[in-house]
């Protein structure tokens, strides 16, 4: 899916212009996401991975995009339509080079679960806040951007927030406080980025 909606948005910009992508929004001056096609697709995954990943694009009909797969069990290189892997020396710089883009990967994976999940915990804290619609709870979000830098503010920042009042403000205080009272602790899977109540 992932490779399917990316090279679609792909197909979608060098469809759009004629010239070719535009590099640069014309609007924004900044870089367009998506304009341009990378010179290798790396799979996190072994033949199964790479398989899916090579038929995704043969299905949009782009077939000038190498495709390979690093297996982390062995740190093997798969390509399409290989029975065997390629294995690299330990030393080798590509296999470090495909590592370092693999954890690279991972880490931003994480990290953006991380914040999804932060954000709708705070969310769903919030709901129950008289005088607190969706508009001002998501406007809370993205002032503080965690449900940890809530925790720690004051009455006084939070009613700093645009739309919150001083009584707003320490219904929100008062709302944190007693789920954390109550043991509605935060705990962090490090592996999986996974957030959960303790």
């Amino acid at each position: 899916q992932v490779i399917t909606r990316r090279f679609r948005r792909l197909l979608d910009e060098q469809a759009r212009e004629s010239d070719g992508p535009l590099l640069i929004d014309p609007d924004t001056g900044r870089p367009r996401k998506f304009a341009y096609a990378p010179g290798l697709v790396v799979v996190d995954g072994g033949a199964p991975q790479v398989a899916a990943a090579q038929r995704a694009l043969d299905q949009l009909g782009i077939d000038d995009i190498p495709v390979c797969g690093l297996a982390k069990r062995l740190e093997e290189v798969w390509v399409p339509d290989q029975p065997d892997p390629l294995i690299l020396a330990r030393s080798s710089e590509g296999l470090y080079l495909l590592q370092r883009i693999r954890d690279e990967a991972h880490r931003f994976a994480i990290t953006h679960h991380r914040a999804r999940r932060s954000k709708t915990m705070v969310e769903s804290m919030l709901d129950d806040v008289p005088g607190l619609g969706e508009v001002r709870r998501k406007t809370l979000v993205k002032h503080f951007g965690s449900l940890k830098k809530l925790r720690g503010a004051t009455v006084a920042e939070i009613s700093m927030v645009p739309g919150i009042g001083e009584r707003t403000a320490t219904a929100i205080k008062q709302a944190v406080d007693a789920r954390t009272r109550t043991g509605a602790a935060i705990a962090v899977n490090t592996a999986t980025g996974e957030i959960k109540e303790t």
